[in-house]
């Protein structure tokens, strides 16, 4: 998740203790992949993760999480439907109007187990044919909010950023519009989906992902999903992933 989803996913897990008794502590302040490493180590027992590491991690262990649910957000380009877009962010200043404007511009992408930022522009310039040598330049800043800084800074030209972050930062930051502008968007691509490790108690799974999807229900859990433009959690299969080990597969030869 992105740090401006932490409050949310906070609140969610204060929720969840009340809602079903059991204690509950939410893991922040600490990078993402930390969490990951945690999880995989029996130190987190439920996660919000992309969608890449997820098709990754258990292709072969398919009995060692299991999906919870994946979040539905509001506004007409989701169509009701658990996904998101990767924006292609610029400085509205330069100029930049349409992908062919990018050629030659420094990109900069959150990290490359990011299927957001970094394997859908990946997959896209597979399907343009261009395997290597695209942009002048490729490196990581660490986050899709560092992206965002690196391009408003001009230390970077251009970033795909998963839509449902740069939206929520354009709520927060209204002045950010002032300085970045999305040209285009990739996608949809699967929403990032909520798992548990597969050893917890399966009744009480059950019954997690009972109350994710019924949290919208709930005036004070409303509340906490409008915060962070959550419509509401729908289930979702292995299957839906699908598009993300489609696109990996396309994008295994290019280049950033």
């Amino acid at each position: 998740m992105s740090p401006n989803m932490e409050a949310t996913c906070r609140e969610i897990a204060r929720l969840a203790a009340a809602s079903l008794g059991v204690p509950t502590t939410f893991v922040g302040n600490i990078p993402w992949q930390e969490r990951e490493e945690q999880f995989n180590r029996g130190e987190i027992d439920v996660l919000w993760i992309c969608g890449l590491p997820y098709i990754w991690n258990w292709q072969d262990e398919p009995d060692a999480v299991t999906l919870l649910a994946a979040p539905v957000t509001r506004g007409e380009r989701y169509a009701g439907q658990p996904v998101y877009y990767s924006d292609i962010v610029v400085r509205r200043d330069s100029g930049h109007a349409s992908f062919d404007d990018l050629r030659g511009l420094r990109f900069v992408y959150n990290e490359p187990r990011s299927h957001s930022g970094y394997n859908v522009m990946r997959h896209h310039l597979a399907t343009l044919g261009a395997h290597a040598g695209y942009f002048s330049s490729a490196q990581p800043s660490g986050a899709h909010l560092d992206s965002l800084a690196w391009i408003a800074a001009g230390k970077a030209d251009v970033a795909a950023i998963d839509s449902t972050v740069f939206e929520l930062e354009l709520d927060r930051s209204p002045e950010l519009a002032d300085v970045l502008t999305s040209i285009g968007s990739l996608g949809p691509s699967p929403m990032p989906p909520w798992i548990a490790r597969g050893e917890l108690d399966p009744i009480l799974v059950s019954r997690l992902q009972r109350f994710l999807l019924a949290i919208h229900e709930d005036e004070t859990g409303r509340a906490v999903l409008d915060a962070c433009r959550i419509d509401r959690f729908v289930a979702v299969e292995d299957d839906h992933y699908d598009p993300i080990r489609s696109m990996a597969q396309a994008a295994r030869h290019v280049r950033l």
